[in-house]
C-alpha cells in the first residue's frame, strides 16, 4: 500500500488536539479557572465546530494535519499524556502550537511569555526552538497540570528554558514590568481566563519589544462572540478585545481561523 506521511497523525489526536483545531483552549489557567458555563446554572457550554469548507473532522482536514504537522516524539508522547486528562480540551491544537513555534523561529526570538500553560505542550513546541540562552516566562496558577508535561521538558532538553512562575499572571507581568524588562520580549501567548485578556494584552503589549508578536487565543469562542449575552462575562471580554484590536493603532493584526481561533497582533 501508500507509505504514510513521515508525521501522519492518526484518529487518536483528535483527542489530543482538542478535535483538530476546533479544540477550545479555554485558558482557565492564569487566572480565575473555572468552567466555562451558561450562566449560574453550571451546564458546560457546548463546542460547535467552526464553519470550514474543509470540516475540522473530514478527511481534507486529516490530509492537512497529514502533510503539514512535523510533530517532535516528545511532543507527541506529551500529547497523548493531555489526551487522557480530563481537561483535555484545553490543549492548544497541535497544528496551532507548531504554527506558534514557527513563529517564534521566524522572528529569532530569545525571551517568550506564555500565559495558560496547562500541561505545557506548547511551551515544549516553543522552548523547543528557542536558542539555548533563551527562556519562556511561562504563567500558570496550577502546579498539578504543569507536573504532567515538566518530566518532559527535562527529557526533551529544554528545562533550563523554561522558567515556570505558579502564581496569578498579573502578579508576574507586573513583576516583569517593575524589574525594568518592559519592550525586551519578542512573543506572548496568551491563552487564560478570559475576564482578564485585555488586562494580559496591555501588560504583555509594554513588555514587548517593537516588532514583536502577540498571539491571544480563543478569539472566535466557539463562535459565541456572534451574539456575546450579557451574563456571559467571558464571551463579552474575548468580543470587546476583537473589536478594541481592529482599531488597535499600535499594531497590525491577523485573526485566523485556526483552533478556536486567533489573532496575530504585531506591535508597530
Amino acid at each position: 500500500g501508500p507509505e504514510m506521511p513521515l508525521f501522519s497523525v492518526p484518529k487518536e489526536v483528535a483527542v489530543g488536539t482538542a478535535m483538530l483545531g476546533v479544540a477550545f483552549a479555554t485558558g482557565m489557567l492564569a487566572g480565575k479557572r473555572r468552567p466555562r458555563t451558561r450562566g449560574g446554572g453550571g451546564c458546560p457550554l457546548p463546542s460547535p465546530p467552526l464553519p470550514s469548507i474543509i470540516g475540522k473532522s473530514g478527511p481534507l482536514w486529516q490530509y492537512i494535519l497529514d502533510h503539514s504537522l512535523r510533530e517532535h516524539p516528545i511532543l507527541k508522547k506529551l500529547r497523548l499524556l493531555t489526551a487522557d486528562h480530563p481537561g483535555s480540551n484545553m490543549m492548544v491544537s497541535c497544528d496551532q502550537a507548531q504554527l506558534m513555534a514557527n513563529l517564534v523561529k521566524l522572528i529569532k526570538a530569545k525571551k517568550v511569555i506564555e500565559i495558560g500553560v496547562f500541561t505545557g505542550y506548547n511551551t515544549l513546541n516553543m522552548a523547543l526552538v528557542l536558542p539555548d540562552n533563551g527562556r519562556v516566562i511561562a504563567c500558570d496558577i496550577n502546579e498539578d497540570y504543569v507536573k504532567i508535561g515538566k518530566p518532559l521538558w527535562k527529557e526533551a532538553g529544554v528545562e533550563h528554558k523554561i522558567d515556570l512562575r505558579i502564581k496569578p499572571a498579573v502578579q508576574t507581568l507586573d513583576e516583569l514590568l517593575a524589574s525594568g524588562e518592559a519592550e525586551t520580549f519578542d512573543f506572548a501567548f496568551i491563552d487564560a481566563d478570559k475576564e482578564s485578556c485585555n488586562e494580559y494584552y496591555e501588560k504583555c503589549l509594554r513588555l514587548i519589544k517593537k516588532g514583536g508578536i502577540i498571539a491571544i487565543d480563543n478569539v472566535l469562542w466557539g463562535g459565541r462572540v456572534l451574539k456575546p449575552r450579557k451574563d456571559d462575562l467571558a464571551t463579552q471580554s474575548i468580543h470587546h478585545l476583537n473589536e478594541k484590536l481592529l482599531r488597535d493603532a499600535r499594531v497590525n493584526i491577523s485573526m485566523l481561523p485556526m483552533g478556536d481561533g486567533v489573532t496575530l497582533a504585531f506591535k508597530l
